[in-house]
C-alpha cells in the first residue's frame, strides 16, 4: 500500500531587519506639538521612533538592507530567489512595484515580484499568499518584506498620528519542507467599511494629487483614533483566540504571540483574549512604534534567537481598510 505524500509547508528559513538610525524621541515631540512623554506612554506604550532621512531615501533602500542581511544568514544568492513580495502603504512609487525596484538593486534576476497592500495587516496576507507559491510546489525560495517610511506620509503638526508611526522594515524567506512546522494556518479578514475611519485622502485615482490636495494635507494619514481602536481591540483579539480555538491550540501551546506593534493596550488586550503571559508576547513598540507593516517581521528579527524549532507563532495585525488577520506558524529552526 503506497504512502500517502507527505504535505509540504512553506517555512520561514531566516529572518532579517533594518531600521533607520535617527531616533524621534517622546522628548523631542513635546517641542514639535501639544503632547507629552508621559500621555504618549501611558495611552501608546511608546517611548521613541526611528525615523528614515536623507534624500531620495524610499522604501526600497530599508529594504535592501533587509534582504542582503536576510540572504547572508542564509548563504545563498539574489539570483536562488524565485518570488518576492512586498508588503507597503509607502512603496518608492506609485508604478513600478517596489519589489521590482529591490530585485534589481539586489540582482535578483530570476525573481519576479508584486507590492501588496493591506496596511497594517499587509505581512500577513504577504506571508499567507507567499506560502501558497511554496505549498503548491511552483517556486523553492520566496521572500515576503514587510516595510513603511510611515514618516513621509505623517503630518508632525497633528499630534494624533505623529506620535504613533515610525520606520522600519523586515524581511523573511520562505521555503518548502515536509516537517511538521512552517505556516501551518491562518485566518484573514476585510471590512471596506472602516475606511471611512483610517485613510489617506488624496493621492489615488479617485482624488489626484493637485495643489489643494497639497494645501489641505490631504497625503498624510487620517485617522480616527477612538473608532481605530474599538474595532482594533475588538477584532484583533477574537481572531488570535479563534485560529487558536480552530487548531485546538491552549495558551500551554503557544509559545509566542507575535502582535502587531500599534498600541501597548490592543496587545494586552490580545494577549489577555488568548490566555497568555506577558512573557509569551513580543513587544518592541517603546522603541520603533507602529511601522505598519514592518511590526511583525521586525519583532520576529528581534527574538530570533530565543526563537526555537517547533515552537508555536501565533501572529496577529489589524490595520486600516479594515483589514485583520493572524497565522499559527510552527518555527523551522534554533535549538
Amino acid at each position: 500500500m503506497n504512502e500517502p505524500p507527505m504535505k509540504t509547508h512553506a517555512a520561514i528559513t531566516a529572518v532579517h531587519g533594518y531600521v533607520p538610525e535617527f531616533k524621534l524621541s517622546n522628548q523631542v515631540l513635546e517641542t514639535m506639538v501639544e503632547t507629552s512623554d508621559a500621555w504618549i506612554t501611558e495611552r501608546t506604550g511608546i517611548k521613541e521612533r526611528r525615523i528614515q532621512t536623507g534624500k531620495d531615501q524610499g522604501l526600497s533602500v530599508m529594504a535592501v538592507e533587509a534582504v542582503k542581511g536576510l540572504l547572508e544568514k542564509r548563504g545563498i544568492g539574489p539570483e536562488e530567489i524565485d518570488l518576492m513580495i512586498v508588503a507597503t502603504v509607502t512603496p518608492d512609487r506609485v508604478f513600478p512595484a517596489t519589489a521590482n525596484i529591490i530585485c534589481d538593486a539586489i540582482g535578483a534576476k530570476n525573481a519576479w515580484g508584486f507590492d501588496l497592500m493591506a496596511a497594517c495587516s499587509g505581512f500577513l496576507y504577504a506571508l499567507t499568499t507567499g506560502s501558497q507559491f511554496i505549498e503548491n510546489g511552483t517556486h523553492k525560495k520566496v521572500v515576503i518584506v514587510g516595510g513603511d517610511k510611515m514618516s513621509s506620509i505623517i503630518d508632525y503638526e497633528d499630534r494624533t498620528t505623529c506620535i504613533i508611526f515610525g520606520d522600519g522594515c523586515g524581511a523573511v524567506l520562505l521555503e518548502p519542507t515536509t516537517e511538521d512546522n512552517g505556516v501551518m494556518d491562518s485566518i484573514l479578514r476585510s471590512d471596506g467599511s472602516g475606511c471611512q475611519h483610517l485613510h489617506q485622502k488624496a493621492g489615488g485615482s479617485m482624488r489626484p494629487s493637485n495643489e489643494r490636495t497639497v494645501e489641505r494635507k490631504e497625503h498624510y494619514v487620517y485617522q480616527e483614533g477612538k473608532a481605530v481602536f474599538k474595532f482594533a481591540v475588538i477584532n484583533m483579539a477574537d481572531v488570535s483566540a479563534e485560529i487558536m480555538e480552530k487548531n485546538g491550540l491552549t495558551a500551554d501551546d503557544v509559545a509566542w504571540l507575535v502582535p502587531h506593534q500599534a498600541n501597548k493596550r490592543i496587545i494586552d488586550a490580545t494577549a489577555n483574549r488568548m490566555g497568555l503571559d506577558d512573557s509569551k508576547v513580543m513587544v518592541n513598540i517603546e522603541k520603533y512604534g507602529n511601522t505598519t507593516s514592518g511590526t511583525i517581521p521586525l519583532c520576529l528579527w528581534e527574538w530570533e534567537s530565543k526563537l526555537k524549532k517547533g515552537d508555536n507563532l501565533i501572529l496577529s495585525a489589524f490595520g486600516g481598510g479594515f483589514t485583520w488577520g493572524a497565522i499559527w506558524l510552527k518555527w523551522a529552526y534554533g535549538k
